[in-house]
């Protein structure tokens, strides 16, 4: 009989034991879920991007050990070899090139007609380098060239055509469209907030000018690229903006930006066409987000998620849309709540 009772409490004890390991592991895996959602939310709430590693005139590109500082005239004219043509605009043309071993890319002066603006995208790229925007390598003004980091996937015009791609089919997920809508809200708000004062995307009057002003990274982010046309506004200095000087149509760009007396058969005049503000970008984004999402399985509910806000940034009125800053938060609320379903979902079964 005490045998029988010292093998049943072996038993007990063993069965205890066991017990305990799985409540530990249980709590520890839970530990670990909860801490990888939290860390998600914490990078989301960051506004997507850290600031750059490298101090103002400096740069890293691909797998540079450290900063160095932008190439000069000399340096441009002989280190960075020209490769081939790989895209060209009004401004300028883009070249694939090479310097010390990396990929970057060479822009230059398209046509003299276009040089103001050609000026002002490098003045941009200079004054707004943060890790929301392309990274500068080095520019000549005298050449009317500068250099920039090198993204072999495009812009974003181009996402549909990577994620059919074989080796990049395993990217395309509701999590990483969403993290690139993200993105791109992201560099709204940076833009809205910029150190170089408050700028408005001007060269955004279509839905495609709009998706080639980003280049998509091959670790799917976005950088904002094309600075030619990003005009300052200050709306308490009176200090508007004009989109070009010739008169706007369609759906996709803001109410504000028609010609008022379309209706009344007043030919368009830019002198008489009223300013606005940057709450014109606001107007485009459930737009850019929609061809972001694509037809991915679980955008349906993504949608679903920002109705309200979208609903809201199509306000007729400017006044009545939410900032970019105020939309980034719905956005990010709603990725980490969704990261946090889909841990939840699946740790269920």
């Amino acid at each position: 009989m005490p045998g029988r009772l010292s093998g049943q409490r072996s038993r007990t004890s063993l069965s205890l034991a066991g017990l305990m390991t799985c409540l530990a592991a249980l709590l520890v895996s839970t530990g670990v879920i909860y801490l990888y959602v939290d860390s998600l939310q914490g990078a989301a709430e960051q506004a997507g991007y850290p600031q750059t590693a490298c101090r103002p005139g400096h740069f890293k590109i691909s797998s540079m050990k450290s900063c160095a500082a932008w190439l000069q005239c000399a340096q441009v004219r002989a280190d960075v070899r020209q490769l081939k043509l790989i895209g060209q605009g009004a401004v300028k043309k883009v070249y694939l090139a090479e310097w010390s071993g990396h990929k970057v890319a060479l822009c230059r002066l398209a046509s003299q007609d276009y040089l103001e603006d050609f000026l002002h995208g490098l003045s941009m790229l200079q004054a707004l380098q943060d890790t929301a925007v392309v990274q500068l390598v080095g520019f000549c003004a005298e050449d009317h060239t500068f250099v920039t980091e090198y993204h072999p996937h495009g812009s974003l015009l181009n996402l549909e055509g990577v994620f059919a791609q074989e080796q990049f089919r395993f990217h395309d997920t509701w999590q990483i469209r969403l993290r690139l809508a993200l993105d791109y809200v992201s560099i709204l708000h940076f833009l809205h907030n910029s150190p170089a004062g408050r700028r408005v995307m001007c060269d955004s009057n279509s839905l495609e000018k709009t998706l080639s002003q980003f280049l998509l990274t091959s670790d799917f982010r976005l950088v904002v690229n094309d600075l030619d046309a990003l005009p300052r506004v200050e709306v308490g200095g009176g200090l508007l903006v004009k989109c070009g000087h010739h008169e706007l149509t369609g759906d996709f760009v803001a109410p504000e930006q028609l010609w008022p007396f379309r209706n009344t058969g007043k030919t368009f005049s830019d002198e008489l066409m009223p300013g606005y503000d940057e709450k014109t970008d606001i107007w485009k984004v459930p737009d850019v987000t929609r061809f972001i999402m694509g037809a991915v399985r679980g955008g349906d509910l993504v949608h679903f998620h920002l109705f309200q806000v979208h609903d809201e940034c199509k306000r007729e009125d400017p006044k009545l849309r939410p900032s970019a800053l105020d939309v980034l938060r719905v956005y990010r609320s709603v990725y980490s709540t969704m990261v946090r379903d889909a841990l939840k979902s699946r740790d269920a079964l």
